[in-house]
């Protein structure tokens, strides 16, 4: 009784601190840190300046080639869209838009960096 006792302390002590490792890796995860806007302007400007412009508004550089126009982040309609429906946008492209996914080539920090910079752009627009 006391071996089956001691092992089932043994074993609680032992999922406990299997618990208490997990939830500690798991809070390391990119989406538990702040974004960085300064990281967010450099993707930003390496990957999205050319279509949406370097104020947000849609109108880069290529804009005008472009057959579905770039979203411009200061109308109502972007302004309303949470951080994840935007996450998920940028994760995955829009269909049909030269709006293509960035799964695979941005990391998911750099997606929540740029996206926060995109939310400065606006806040600054206004």
């Amino acid at each position: 009784m006391q071996i089956a006792m001691a092992t089932g302390i043994q074993h609680s002590f032992l999922v406990s601190l299997f618990m208490t490792i997990a939830a500690a890796c798991g809070s390391a995860a990119a989406q538990d840190f702040p974004p960085d806007v300064t990281k967010g302007k450099a993707v930003y400007e390496r990957h999205c300046l050319a279509c949406h412009g370097s104020g947000g508004r849609g109108d880069g550089p290529e804009a005008a080639a472009l057959t579905v126009p770039a979203a411009n982040f200061h109308r109502f309609k972007s302004f309303l869209k949470s951080d994840e429906e935007l996450l998920r946008t940028i994760e995955h492209g829009v269909v049909f838009s030269p709006m293509h996914a960035w799964y695979g080539q941005l990391t998911e920090t750099e997606m929540q960096d740029v996206l926060a910079y995109i939310r400065l752009l606006v806040q600054q627009g206004r």
